[in-house]
């Protein structure tokens, strides 16, 4: 009898996504001229486009999907927080936002001219809030099938421990979407999904695919996950669990802009675990 593949039930799932929520701002123009200052483009800007960023991206992801998504991070006291927590209830995405007023909401401008990205402008500082009170606001939400720890390293994941400490020996899978830092941050985590530049960082140069999962492999046994999913850019994805390697190819299409990949690859991941799969 031939298996038919069904569809996750998105609906029935409930995500908490924790990390460094920040909005995704675009300046879109027309770039015709040089400037007489200096020699860059000159972009008339026609268009200003806002959109949920970072942790925020991925609880949108999730949300989008149809499962209940909720959101912990941390903003300033100022118009960008006003605006990212707009954004966020207009997306049905429960949140439960830490303010700093000493810090600025991170706000990350790209000036875009016939599809092409011409400068990014980060305003951004690291948040210094206590792992306690983001523990205190996660506590808001229960129900939770499965938790996203998505590392952007702008202050919020200082410890992401004590998040894995809280959830983990519940029975609740702990996903990571990782930034440059010592994986050991990590360990106990049900999963990580490094790119290939983050994987690098951690495991060093390899010769082949053979030696990759190899170390890939040693990072399980080290750390006690239970699955590595390295994203690659056009080479696809590479799940390595404890006895198994999978990969995924990727479909060629023509982008301007890649920023939110890795956001979408875990946040369909993390819906997914939560729907049963």
């Amino acid at each position: 009898m031939e298996s038919v593949m069904r569809s996750p039930k998105f609906d029935t799932a409930k995500v908490l996504t924790i990390g460094d929520a920040m909005i995704d701002r675009y300046w879109h123009g027309v770039a015709q001229r040089i400037s007489a200052e200096a020699p860059i483009p000159v972009v008339e800007v026609r268009e200003i486009e806002d959109r949920l960023g970072g942790a925020a991206n991925v609880a949108l992801n999730i949300s989008t999907l149809g499962a209940e998504s909720c959101l912990v991070a941390a903003t300033g006291s100022d118009a960008g927080a006003r605006e990212l927590r707009a954004k966020l209830k207009a997306s049905d995405i429960n949140v439960a936002l830490v303010e700093d007023p000493s810090m600025p909401t991170t706000i990350k401008v790209r000036v875009v001219s016939q599809n092409q990205q011409i400068v990014r402008a980060d305003f951004e500082e690291n948040f210094d809030i206590s792992t306690e009170s983001l523990l205190g606001a996660a506590k808001c939400f229960d129900g939770i099938d499965t938790v996203i720890l998505s590392d952007y390293d702008k202050g919020v994941l200082t410890d992401p421990q004590a998040f894995i400490k809280e959830y983990v020996p519940r029975k609740i899978p702990i996903l990571v979407d990782p930034k440059h830092k010592d994986f050991s941050l990590y360990q106990g985590a049900t999963l990580v999904k490094p790119n290939i530049n983050e994987l690098r960082y951690a495991i060093g140069e390899w010769d082949n695919e053979k030696e990759m999962i190899k170390k890939v492999r040693s990072l399980l046994e080290k750390f006690s996950w239970s699955a590595v999913l390295v994203t690659r850019a056009s080479d696809g994805m590479t799940l390595v669990e404890k006895a198994t390697e999978t990969h995924f190819p990727a479909r060629t299409r023509d982008v301007y802009d890649t920023s939110g990949a890795g956001d979408t690859v875990i946040s369909v991941l993390g819906a997914s675990i939560s729907s049963g799969f």
